[in-house]
């Protein structure tokens, strides 16, 4: 069972998100919060699969939450997937560098949601739907000056390409056919990318990519 924690201030929305997870047989909510520190202590005591986070929240707000979810070792394997109601919401682009996974419009279709927990909870990819595509285009149409990625030079000149393929969103198999290679070697250069630049999922290997300048826009 993929485990969910729902945080958003208003109920409503959370009994909506709720229902239509609960659909799923694969996908349990184990708890919801009100606000950005009720969700962190209860990433702490629940240790949910994935946490969905509104952006604004009281006391607290889900770019705040994601950062002390990512500097807390003990839920390093928590995928934090950020709620908005705008595709370009001015904090999401903060929630990338935090460490969200990925993004969701609140007005998703219910089979995408169920989707993209899953494709969270695996921590492949939440770069695929077009809202995080439009979203990354405008994080990276004016991106801060090129900073060397720590780790950046001990990539090989093999992980350096699928490093490449991942900031553009592909998926694996997409970058298996590229390359011409098996879907297990690349998840295999994608895990060693990500252990090798201290990155906690393939968004993180996107900023990093951009940031470091060794993807440019266009």
């Amino acid at each position: 069972m993929i485990r969910v924690l729902l945080a958003d201030d208003q109920p409503l929305i959370r009994a909506g998100f709720r229902a239509l997870l609960e659909l799923a047989d694969d996908i349990t909510v184990v708890g919801e919060a009100g606000n950005g520190g009720e969700a962190v202590q209860l990433c702490r005591s629940l240790k949910p699969d994935v946490a969905l986070l509104d952006v604004r929240m009281p006391l607290m707000d889900g770019i705040q939450a994601t950062r002390r979810i990512g500097a807390d070792p003990e839920l390093a394997d928590l995928k934090v997937v950020i709620l908005t109601n705008y595709a370009l919401d001015e904090y999401v682009f903060a929630a990338l560098r935090a460490g969200a996974s990925g993004f969701l419009l609140k007005d998703i279709e219910p089979a995408e949601l169920l989707q993209s927990v899953r494709v969270a909870a695996r921590g492949d990819a939440l770069l695929s739907p077009a809202v995080t595509r439009r979203l990354i285009e405008e994080y990276v149409a004016t991106p801060p000056r090129p900073t060397p990625a720590p780790g950046l030079a001990r990539l090989t000149d093999r992980e350096r390409e699928v490093l490449r393929l991942v900031a553009t969103g592909r998926s694996n198999e997409e970058i298996a056919g590229d390359l011409v290679i098996s879907h297990a070697t690349v998840k295999t250069h994608v895990s060693r990318i990500m252990a090798k630049l201290l990155a906690r999922d393939r968004a993180q290997l996107v900023v990093q990519a951009y940031e470091s300048g060794l993807v440019t826009p266009g």
